[in-house]
């Protein structure tokens, strides 16, 4: 089918159209979909291992604190325990800094399915 001079090119299909839409709908679902679950396998991954990380490092630290108080006891227990307190507060504050620092400067989730409706708006609007 040629255009000749002075006729308008054929106009896409309303139906072609509303199959084109759902085609790009069903695209992006399905990355959603893939996104989302490597999402909750990493969160859960991160979980768990933040999760026993702590449970250890607990452990170790009533381990090291409990020598150091049982070191010092005839000659300056109150002291070490003080000493001990003061070093968990600053090193407690430093880590709750980093990590709302961290939380801040995560990456925004689903970022490629982001990306894709950017392209796919770029390329449809005028």
């Amino acid at each position: 089918m040629d255009v000749k001079p002075g006729e308008e090119a054929p106009k896409p299909s309303l139906k072609k159209l509303g199959g084109a839409f759902v085609g790009l709908l069903q695209g992006h679902l399905e990355l959603l979909g893939i996104e989302l679950q490597e999402e909750k396998a990493r969160t859960f991954r991160l979980f768990l291992l933040a999760g026993i990380s702590l449970i250890l490092g607990l452990l170790v630290l009533v381990g090291l604190s409990a020598a150091v108080v049982i070191a010092f006891w005839d000659t300056h227990r109150i002291a070490a325990i003080l000493v001990l307190c003061t070093i968990y507060a600053i090193v407690m504050l430093i880590c709750i800094t980093r990590a709302l620092k961290l939380a801040k400067a995560c990456a925004t989730p689903f970022q490629a399915t982001l990306e894709e409706l950017a392209r796919d708006r770029e390329r449809l609007l005028p």
